[in-house]
This record gives C-alpha cells, structure tokens and sequence, in this order.
C-alpha cells in the first residue's frame, strides 16, 4: 500500500500538473469504485481543480465550487500520468481524469477491488474520511509518547494503526523498526521516555529520508513505479538477505495480509520471534534462537 513518502509525492506532482487545469472529462470503466456520487462525475466536468491534499493515505483533489475527488488507493491501487486523451489500460483502470496537458489515469493491479473513489459536496465532508492518526513530522516528542502509550498494542500494530499514526504502513514501520533497534513486537506499554525519542526520531527520519529519495528518483516528472519493495530498503521484503548494519540474515512473520520483518541481531537480542501459525504447528521444536535456526537448516542438509 502507497505510504506517506509515496503519497506526499503523488501530491506534490499531481498538484504541478493539475492545479489551475480544467477537467475536461472523467471516465469510469469501472464502477465499483465509485462510492458516493454527490456531486456526480459529470457536474465536475469543465471545473478546474484548485488543491492536491494528502489526507492520511488518501490523496484529496479539490475542485471548483467546494467540491472533492477523496482517492484511496488502498493495497493495489496506483495513479498514472498519461498523454491527453489516453485509451485505459483494460481491466486495470478505474478511472480516468483527462486535463489538457495529459490522463490521470486511477488503476489496480487487484481482483480484490479494494481501491476507492468518492465525490463529495463541502470541506466538512473530509471529516468522514480523517481517521485521527498523529503526524509523525509535525509532532513533538511528547505528542508522540502520549499517542503511542494511549493504547496497549505491540509497537508494529501502533505505528500502523491509521487512528493512531498518520500515513505509516507495513514498509515503513519495519523500516522504522529497524533504524530504531527494536523489536516490533515489543509492547507500547513497557516503552521508557529514552525508547520513545528513539523510535520518535528514526520515524522522522525514515519517512523524510524515503520522501526525498522519492522526490529525487521522479524529479519533474511522475511517480509511476510505487512499490512497497525497494532494493534500498534495510529488512522490509528483505527475508534471507543480510541485514545492511550487521550481516545477520532478515527474519519475518507473515499474518494475515501482512508480515514483519526484522533483524534477530540487532532487533531482538538474536532472538526468532514465532511465528504464530508455525508455533502451533512446531510448539516445542520452534528454534528460539539463529543457532538453533541455523543448527536446523545444516542437519536437514
């Protein structure tokens, strides 16, 4: 799922291209991902769009007579820029946006059909759409702390909680993880003021680092390759290969539609955390350690 580093940018260069640009059509192969019609698509066209806003993971057009495109692109959905007029790619495309200087074209690569698209009518309908989570960048230490000890959840489920914390995902928050030094299934509960700052400060300087990397890569041009695996990344999707600080092989655990990954060396004083449906099925015979893994992996040779 596009992140904060991922959205800001999607923000910042749709807003160079669309800002002050009249819509000259929408196109919606798709209907599904139409959620709310009011106003409806054909009242905005001929509208020139005013503001690009990031709202959490949500990327905000505001439209002439206080009006909004709210587009969430959910796990797989994406924003192309294309040449005016553009022909939709097939059974991927959602929708599409056509200006006169190009297609924004809205995609999913996704038969679950997760990504959404609402219309709505005044500011204060945003409202429905704001989950609450804090801003890591603009908060103080101490709004961080608050927040992150305000509910009892291991550090993982904090960081990505949208009512929580603002715009963090699976990617980032093993990358924070990891620059913190800390375990992600460590409890918020048993976090002390020095851990806070910590994990405060290697959020902050995750996201900006991965923003400005990003800013870097697509210059003036458009962020057509967003993927939540990236060879610079430390541990996320980094599962066998060494850890970039110590060598030591990356760990995970897969759950649901998400996984953690992290390094035993430097995360969890070289402890394996289980895996939940492993342990089950192991119980006893779960490595707790890299040498009881590594022990293993060379007597099953």
């Amino acid at each position: 799922m596009p992140e904060l580093p991922d959205v800001t940018v999607y923000v910042e260069r749709l807003a160079a291209k669309v800002i002050g640009q009249p819509i000259l059509g929408i196109r919606i192969p798709s209907m599904f991902v139409l959620r709310t019609v009011e106003p409806s698509p054909k009242e905005l066209v001929g509208a020139k769009v005013t503001s690009v806003e990031r709202l959490g993971k949500r990327i905000i057009l505001g439209v002439e007579g206080d009006r909004f495109i709210v587009i969430h692109l959910m796990i797989a959905g994406r924003l192309r820029w294309k040449v005016p007029q553009a022909k939709l790619p097939g059974k991927l495309a959602l929708a599409g946006f056509d200006f006169p200087t190009g297609t924004l074209v809205f995609t999913e690569a996704s038969g679950k059909k997760r990504a959404s698209m609402h219309l709505v009518q005044g500011r204060a309908a945003l409202a429905e759409f704001d989950r609450g989570g804090l801003d890591v960048l603009a908060a103080s230490t101490k709004q961080f702390a608050e927040r992150m000890r305000s509910e009892r959840h291991t550090v993982k489920r904090s960081l990505t909680d949208p009512t929580l914390f603002d715009g963090i995902g699976n990617a980032y928050s093993d990358e924070i993880l990891w620059a913190a030094q800390m375990s992600p299934f460590r409890m918020t509960s048993a976090l002390d003021d020095a851990e806070i700052k910590t994990l405060h400060t290697a959020a902050k300087h995750q996201l900006i680092l991965w923003t400005d990397r990003m800013r870097a890569e697509v210059g003036d041009g458009f962020p057509d390759k967003v993927t939540a695996f990236r060879p610079e990344m430390a541990v996320h999707g980094k599962f066998g290969e060494p850890c970039p600080r110590c060598g030591t092989k990356v760990q995970r655990i897969v759950y649901a539609d998400n996984e953690a990954n992290y390094c035993p060396t430097c995360q969890t004083q070289g402890k394996l955390l289980a895996d939940r449906s492993l342990s089950r099925l192991l119980k006893e015979d779960w490595p707790k350690t890299l040498e009881e893994l590594e022990h293993r992996r060379t007597s099953t040779k």
